[in-house]
């Protein structure tokens, strides 16, 4: 479990987050920062303020990274790329979460590497990673400006026949309920959003085409909604072209794989963030998926 709990005794009444910065080497600004989100237990009672004093024998929750052995798919002195399996998430949801994609960058690179972008759970491919702190602003503020080229891979449903540009403006509404507020939808009133999409391969026995997908903006879902929206939604889908039932039936996963075929035609979201391309520290770097997307497509069907 990547949250652990333990046990830590002090002789002589000191401030909590010099202890923390001494013995688990935290920095002043990360120590005081657990503390003020009740990390430290002095019996069953959290501190919470971030200059409290500690002596005796105290608990600490903290971040313990495991791996699973995922290798990465390039690393470079600034940061590394990994190929995220579908079903893995990016951060831990809670405390009990057994294992994310910060697990294993964090137990292979350490405690200043940082995951600098976002892909939901159960797409699968590229994910940046910046291994200081520097380099992760950097990074950051590379996808903050559009400074970064990617693009997708999605199986789909249909016979999807030629080039196709979507502009259709996304919203997310923020005041109704979780099922509707975790649903994207086009509206008027939605932020602008562009994709082009590019077929591949049509597979007439599946009525399925395997379609190049360059996303210009940055929406949530915002490749999975404009397919849905052009009525060639992605295989696997467990939201966008099902019913609020069976959207909640995959939320509190009680979707077997078999209804989950039966219902969207794959175990798991087809996605697949497959090509990064961008310049950092007047390098220009162009970074392939190693995994064979298509035999992965067949595998969850």
């Amino acid at each position: 479990m990547p949250f652990v709990k333990k046990k830590f005794f002090i002789e002589k009444k000191q401030k909590a987050f010099l202890y923390l910065m001494k013995e688990l080497g935290y920095s002043q600004k990360e120590a005081q920062r657990l503390i003020a989100k009740g990390r430290l237990f002095v019996g069953d009672t959290p501190m919470t303020r971030a200059s409290g004093e500690i002596e005796g024998e105290f608990e600490f929750i903290y971040f313990e990274p495991i791996t699973k052995g995922l290798i990465p798919n390039t690393v470079h002195e600034q940061f590394v790329v990994f190929d995220k399996p579908s079903g893995v998430l990016i951060h831990p949801q809670n405390r009990n979460t057994p294992y994310s994609l910060i697990d294993e960058l964090k137990y292979q690179f350490g405690r200043d590497a940082n995951i600098a972008h976002r892909i939901d759970q159960e797409t699968s491919g590229l994910v940046l990673c910046a291994r200081n702190k520097e380099s992760e602003r950097d990074i950051k503020m590379m996808f903050q400006e559009r400074d970064m080229k990617k693009k997708y891979l999605a199986m789909v449903h249909g016979e999807f026949k030629n080039e196709l540009v979507v502009q259709a403006p996304l919203l997310r509404r923020e005041d109704e309920s979780a099922i509707v507020r975790m649903v994207v939808k086009v509206h008027d009133e939605g932020k602008a959003s562009k994709t082009t999409f590019k077929p591949i391969k049509y597979f007439p026995t599946y009525n399925m085409t395997l379609v190049e997908c360059y996303p210009h903006t940055g929406r949530q879902h915002q490749i999975r909604v404009h397919l849905f929206h052009v009525k060639h939604p992605i295989v696997g889908d467990p939201i966008y072209g099902q019913s609020e039932e069976n959207i909640v039936k995959f939320l509190d996963k009680e979707l077997t794989p078999a209804n989950r075929i039966t219902l969207s035609g794959a175990t798991r979201l087809l996605l697949h963030a497959c090509e990064l391309e961008f310049e950092l520290y007047n390098n220009k770097y162009n970074i392939v998926s190693k995994v064979d997307f298509e035999s992965l497509c067949f595998e969850s069907m």
